[in-house]
């Protein structure tokens, strides 16, 4: 599938991809991309399947998602990647790093582990409150905002869904997001990663303090595939890490991906 991505920095430089998360975009990451591609790095961004400017697809787990981003890797001919994937992103990371290894130089995952998580009610809940908006008596931005609130509480999660809002002509919004693609295949973005292929090579996963996404008896599971994984917690922050504490993450994924010799201290 020919992806859309987002590219900052010069080619030539260290390839850098960052993978988003399910309902996100590749513009989630465009300030930390462009940050950190003055550092020395060629970051490509991508919308992956069924998100932002990206083919809507039925087909929607997570081997088309690594076969996704093997494609994209062979068109720009990337050796030597350094990897970030966020959630969602987090899992097509991990699983095209232990099928690639010879093409993945660092690996970094935020707040994502390889066990399943089984079919999370939150998530179903965010599909069909999004479903639910009306674009035919829509005139607004701020009306699409005010149709989320009653079943998307928090403020944070619905401007981060709203990211997804496009004006399909001068009077008509819509979302981007394949929204009906993603709800078939849901269970599918829950499986566990399980194989027996190490990948030793430096690895770091950084989960938030109040996420359950990554806890401690996960720690084993996280080394038995990645022996050299560095694991930081980011205490004040949930899932949503890179957004919540982006100082403290860019300066941890900064250290990490540039090989500064003291990144893992406070």
């Amino acid at each position: 599938m020919d992806i859309f991505f987002r590219r900052y920095g010069t080619e030539g430089n260290t390839p850098l991809v960052i993978l988003h998360g399910l309902f996100g975009i590749s513009d989630n990451w465009v300030t930390f991309g462009r940050r950190i591609a003055d550092e020395g790095f060629d970051v490509i961004i991508p919308d992956q399947r069924n998100h932002g400017h990206s083919p809507h697809s039925d087909n929607f787990n997570y081997l088309a998602l690594t076969d996704d981003l093997c494609e994209l890797i062979e068109k720009l001919d990337l050796r030597n990647v350094h990897l970030i994937g966020h959630s969602m992103g987090g899992k097509v990371a991990m699983r095209f790093t232990l099928e690639n290894q010879l093409l993945v130089s660092k690996l970094l995952v935020v707040d994502i582990s390889l066990k399943a998580y089984g079919d999370r009610p939150h998530h179903r809940n965010i599909i069909h409150s999004m479903q639910s908006v009306d674009f035919e008596k829509i005139t607004s931005r701020a009306e699409v905002e005010e149709m989320l609130a009653p079943r998307v509480e928090s403020d944070r999660v619905r401007q981060f869904l709203m990211k997804n809002l496009y004006w399909k002509d001068k009077t008509t919004l819509a979302w981007r997001i394949n929204l009906d693609g993603i709800s078939q295949n849901l269970g599918e973005m829950f499986d566990a990663i399980e194989t027996n292929i190490l990948f030793n090579k430096p690895t770091l996963f950084v989960r938030g303090g109040q996420s359950d996404y990554i806890l401690p008896e996960d720690y084993p599971k996280i080394r038995a595939n990645f022996p050299r994984a560095e694991i930081f917690t980011i205490e004040n922050a949930s899932h949503w890490v890179h957004a919540e504490a982006p100082e403290q993450f860019y300066q941890l994924a900064s250290g990490f991906l540039t090989g500064q010799p003291d990144w893992y201290k406070d």
